[in-house]
C-alpha cells in the first residue's frame, strides 16, 4: 500500500476540488491509500458526494488553514494545526507514509518541505521542478520559483537532482540538462550564468551547454536548469503562451459557419490532440527535488483533474524510488571541492 497524504484545505478550490481529484486518483489505483488533511466537517461533506473505498481514506481533522496571504515562515511556525503542517509532520515522523500532494502556498510548502520534512544531506536547498509540454513529450524545469537567489553550485546540484529524477521517474537513462540563458554562446549571460556554465562541465550530468526559452518546448534538451526567478517567469510564460494558442484556436473555429462546419469534419480530432498536449493539468505539479520524502506542489488553481495527476506523479516517485535516486546520484559528486574551486574563480 502506498499512502499519499492530500492537504485538502490547500488551493483556490479547497476542499470541493481537491477532494474529488483525490477520490478520482484512488479509484484509479488499487494500491492507494489517501490520507485527507482538513476541516473533517467540510471534507466528509466532500466525501459524502461519491463512492468509494472508506478503508483506504483517512481524514485527519485540523482547525487551521495556511492561506496565500499569510507569511510563509511565519504561517508553518504558527500554525501548527493547520492541514498543511499537519500533514508534513506526518510525512516526516511516520515511515509508512509516503508522500505528500499540496495545491496551497508555495512559500509554506517549501518552508514546511525543508524545516520539518528536511532536505537530502548535502543539498543546499530544494528546487521545484515541473514538467513543460513539449515536442519529445516533456521537458524539465528546475528551479521554478523556490529559489529567486542561486549560487552556481545551487545550479549545479539542481541539474544533478533532476537528472536522477529523470532517470528515475521517466526512464531518461542519460538525459541532457542545459542551462537556460539569453543565448547559446559560453560567454553569455550575467555572472551567475557564466561561472555555473564552466563549473557545470565539471559536473557527473550530460551538460549540452547554454539553451534559449524556447528549448522548454522544441524539446531538444531533457532538462533546463534555472534559479528559481529566471524559471519562473519562463513557465508562467509558456502556460500564457498555451492558453493564448487554445484561445485563438477556439475563436477561429467559431468565427463563421464553414469555420464550424469545418472544424466539425476535419479538425476535431487534431485539436482535441493538441489540446491534450497542453494542457499542463494533466502533468500533475512540481515534484519537490531535494527532500527526504516525496512532496508535490501543484498550482493554486488546481481543480479535480490536476490534483487527480498530481497524485499520480506522487505514486510514481514513489514506485520508482524517486528520492532513493537522488541521494544516490548526490554522493557522486565533491561538492567542497566544486565549492572551493568556485571561490578561487
Amino acid at each position: 500500500m502506498i499512502k499519499i497524504i492530500v492537504d485538502a484545505m490547500g488551493g483556490d478550490n479547497a476542499p470541493g476540488e481537491i477532494v474529488k481529484g483525490a477520490i478520482e486518483a484512488l479509484g484509479d489505483e488499487k494500491e492507494l491509500y489517501l490520507i485527507l488533511t482538513g476541516k473533517a466537517d467540510a471534507v466528509n461533506a466532500e466525501l459524502a458526494k461519491y463512492e468509494y473505498d472508506a478503508a483506504r481514506v483517512e481524514v485527519v481533522d485540523c482547525s487551521e488553514v495556511i492561506d496565500m496571504n499569510d507569511v510563509p515562515t511565519e504561517a508553518v511556525k504558527k500554525k501548527k494545526d493547520s492541514s498543511l503542517v499537519r500533514g508534513f509532520w506526518m510525512l516526516k515522523k511516520q515511515d509508512d507514509v509516503d508522500g505528500l500532494v499540496t495545491a496551497g502556498s508555495t512559500g509554506a510548502t517549501i518552508v514546511g518541505g525543508q524545516l520539518i520534512v528536511g532536505r537530502l544531506r548535502g543539498v543546499m536547498r530544494a528546487a521545484l521542478c515541473p514538467a513543460i509540454p513539449s515536442t519529445s513529450g516533456s521537458t524539465l524545469l528546475c528551479d521554478c520559483g523556490a529559489n529567486a537567489e542561486c549560487k552556481p553550485q545551487m545550479l549545479c546540484q539542481f541539474a544533478v537532482l533532476a537528472s536522477a529524477y529523470a532517470g528515475a521517474a521517466f526512464g531518461k537513462e542519460n538525459p541532457t540538462v542545459g542551462l537556460l540563458n539569453n543565448g547559446t554562446e559560453e560567454h553569455k549571460g550575467d555572472t551567475l550564468r557564466q561561472q555555473t556554465y564552466h563549473m557545470m562541465k565539471k559536473m557527473p550530468v550530460n551538460f549540452v551547454g547554454n539553451v534559449e526559452g524556447r528549448e522548454l518546448n522544441y524539446g531538444n534538451t531533457d532538462i533546463v536548469v534555472s534559479d528559481g526567478f529566471s524559471g519562473n517567469v519562463a513557465l508562467k510564460s509558456v502556460e500564457g503562451c498555451g492558453k493564448l494558442v487554445l484561445s485563438e484556436l477556439k475563436a477561429m473555429f467559431t468565427s463563421s459557419l464553414w469555420a464550424k462546419l469545418g472544424y466539425v469534419l476535419f479538425m476535431r480530432k487534431a485539436v482535441k490532440g493538441m489540446r491534450q498536449r497542453l494542457d499542463f493539468d494533466r502533468y500533475g505539479g512540481s515534484l519537490l527535488l531535494g527532500l527526504k520524502k516525496v512532496v508535490i506542489k501543484t498550482h493554486g488553481s488546481s481543480k479535480a483533474k490536476a490534483v487527480r495527476a498530481a497524485v499520480h506523479q506522487a505514486i510514481n516517485a514513489v514506485r520508482n524510488n524517486t528520492v532513493g535516486a537522488m541521494e544516490e546520484r548526490l554522493q557522486s559528486v565533491n561538492w567542497e571541492q566544486l565549492s572551493d574551486e568556485s571561490d578561487g574563480n
